[in-house]
């Protein structure tokens, strides 16, 4: 069972007919665009359930990973591609584990879509947080360095690396508020007397000292690739929904899967922590907060309850 979702999502997949691209249109495009590349060019479908089809790119010399809009009328800022290549192409400078990002194509008339196309990392995507398949020296190791990782994000100067207008700085979790209870509004069939009450007590009880950097917006075992052989984060994934935003939004919402139930998935929730070699929720708190300068966080039930109506809406 615990494997489960791991031989369903990873690696790749002949190409779905839906998602078919013009091959020969992508080809020359790359050849005028992406600096060495040469076919010809052979496309796999990755597995998984990205809302942004990806595709594996493979020449005789290098493998390269697309990722395209979905194609069709999009919500405002939905599936944005364009962002996740520009956020993933000022984060790799710094030395941040990101694929190297190659070119951005806005022609939707190549493929049919925005797309753009960065390095393949090769590593390990892992889905049960349990990580059954190590030692438990190896699950301490890797979850410190997956802290460690968000922590060095949080770290970043945003402005220092271009990204100060790659979202509203400040009133991080009242516009999040804001937006989840309008959307919830819209799409209610019955009215669920917690959720309204969610609705009025969340904004009223905001916690005071916020700041803002660059957040993920979910950041989770399996939009991780490890390395193969050691534990270590050598690329993170999936950037569709990052912002600007208060760290301690995205650092609460990873913490969300000690006390979600373990299902084979990400969440931890039941399991002998100490037995497995996992840090415990305190000491992921503990280890996150000695790296990003702070002595604690007040209100984890507060965040707790954002993140659980967010998942909710």
């Amino acid at each position: 069972m615990s494997n489960a979702p791991q031989d369903a999502f990873t690696g790749t997949k002949p190409v779905e007919e839906r998602h078919r691209l013009d091959e020969a249109a992508l080809a020359r495009w790359l050849e005028a665009n992406v600096d060495d590349f040469t076919g010809p060019l052979t496309l796999h479908q990755f597995k998984g359930g990205q809302s942004n089809p990806t595709y594996q790119l493979v020449t005789p010399a290098k493998k390269y990973v697309l990722r395209k809009n979905p194609g069709g009328k999009l919500l405002p800022s939905a599936h944005a591609v364009d962002r996740e290549y520009r956020v993933i192409s000022a984060l790799h400078p710094t030395g941040f584990p990101v694929a190297q990002p190659y070119a951005l194509c806005t022609d939707e008339s190549v493929v049919g879509a925005i797309f753009y196309v960065m390095d393949m990392i090769e590593g390990r995507v892992l889905w049960n947080g349990a990580l059954p398949e190590l030692s438990k020296a190896e699950r301490r190791a890797i979850y410190e360095n997956k802290i460690a990782t968000l922590a060095r994000l949080h770290n970043i100067d945003y402005a220092a690396i271009g990204l100060s207008d790659y979202g509203k700085p400040g009133n991080y979790f009242a516009r999040q508020i804001d937006r989840w209870s309008k959307q919830y509004k819209l799409s209610e069939t019955e009215r669920i007397s917690e959720m309204d009450a969610l609705i009025d007590f969340l904004p009223r009880t905001i916690p005071a000292g916020e700041r803002s950097s660059v957040v993920h917006g979910d950041y989770r075992l399996d939009n991780l690739i490890l390395h193969d052989s050691e534990p270590r984060v050598i690329a993170v994934l999936d950037w569709e929904l990052s912002t600007l935003g208060d760290p301690l939004g995205d650092f609460t919402y990873y913490l969300m899967n000690w006390v979600m139930p373990h299902d084979g998935r990400a969440g931890l929730g039941g399991l002998d922590l100490e037995a497995l070699g996992i840090p415990t929720q305190e000491e992921t708190v503990a280890l996150y907060c000695a790296q990003t300068g702070r002595d604690g966080i007040d209100d984890l039930d507060w965040y707790f309850a954002h993140n659980a109506f967010r998942l909710a809406c």
